[in-house]
């Protein structure tokens, strides 16, 4: 993995930081999605990870090397349509840095309350006509802040990668699970099927990582097969957590080296796959979380009689606009 922005030892050092801040969210399981399927699947719930989502890792890793700096700085800006928003407000929160936030004027009530309701100073902007990048590090050059992306940057791949680690461990220590022949994961920017790859890669060489993005936001499976960077309109998505324009520069590297295919699903699959969770698991999943589920569920792979890691990426959803999704048809 030589020249790659993450390694194991950087996912296994962001573990050691996230221990006893972050939750170790279970390993679950489901014989109605083992018979739907014909597989096993062990299913990585981290909508029930601190503030409902796996950012929660990235950021307070990416923040809390920041904060043990022999200078560090008293705040950071980040730009996020939610998670990655909520994740960073609350790490600085309890690492004691000032936050402040660029959220799209769209994103979903419930995360820009969540973020405020942090400590975090939201920004608003019009996620189809303004460059939040651009706002954001004109903040931070305004303010003297240090911007932490959502997703391309090391800290947060590497913090990312500890909700595969995790599962990866638990799933081998089951006595009779055996470990994973493939795993599931979203795909927006990145940054957690970064990390998620690297220590796949490092713990169980043969489990095979398979990208799922949405239908309408395909940046990352154009990436691949033009061997470079490709940049797409925003996507018009039910998944917010993955109107992506194009992968990072950091990430795309890693995905190209360690991800062995990315797939895409349909806006009905992931409503599908919300109510599945929420009527089979009494799981709240928002659409971005049902990603990588609805891949799994999808049959576009073959995951008959193998055993298969499911990483569900949140549940931040407005409890109104997931009532209406579920209880579309």
């Amino acid at each position: 993995m030589t020249g790659l922005a993450i390694g194991i030892e950087d996912v296994r050092a962001a573990a050691a930081r996230l221990e006893g801040v972050a939750h170790r969210t279970p390993v679950l399981t489901s014989a109605t999605a083992d018979a739907m399927t014909g597989a096993r699947l062990f299913f990585k719930p981290e909508n029930l990870q601190r503030m409902g989502a796996f950012k929660f890792r990235g950021a307070y890793n990416a923040l809390a090397k920041l904060k043990a700096e022999p200078r560090p700085p008293r705040g950071v800006v980040a730009f996020s349509s939610g998670n990655h928003a909520q994740a960073v407000a609350l790490a600085g929160r309890l690492l004691g840095l000032e936050t402040v936030i660029v959220m799209p004027s769209d994103a979903p009530l419930i995360k820009r309350q969540a973020t405020e309701g942090y400590g975090g100073e939201v920004v608003a902007y019009d996620r189809y006509t303004q460059d939040r990048e651009a706002i954001g590090r004109e903040i931070a050059e305004e303010r003297g802040l240090v911007l932490i992306p959502p997703f391309d940057h090391a800290d947060v791949m590497a913090g990312q990668g500890t909700a595969a680690l995790e599962l990866l461990q638990d799933v081998m220590a089951m006595p009779d699970a055996g470990g994973l022949d493939l795993l599931f994961v979203c795909v927006g920017g990145g940054g957690l099927i970064s990390g998620s790859a690297v220590a796949a890669a490092a713990l169980q060489p043969g489990c095979r990582v398979i990208g799922v993005e949405p239908a309408a936001g395909d940046d990352v499976r154009r990436s691949l097969a033009a061997e470079e960077i490709v940049s797409i309109p925003t996507p018009q998505t039910i998944a917010d957590g993955a109107q992506t324009a194009a992968p990072g520069r950091l990430t795309f590297p890693v995905i190209r080296a360690l991800v062995d295919q990315v797939i895409t699903v349909e806006d009905a699959a992931l409503v599908e796959a919300m109510r599945f969770f929420a009527g089979r698991m009494k799981l709240v999943v928002e659409p971005t979380g049902c990603l990588a589920a609805a891949g799994a569920f999808s049959r576009a792979i073959d995951i008959h009689g193998q055993r298969v890691g499911v990483i569900l990426s949140g549940g931040n959803v407005d409890l109104g606009r997931f009532a209406e999704l579920i209880g579309q048809g």
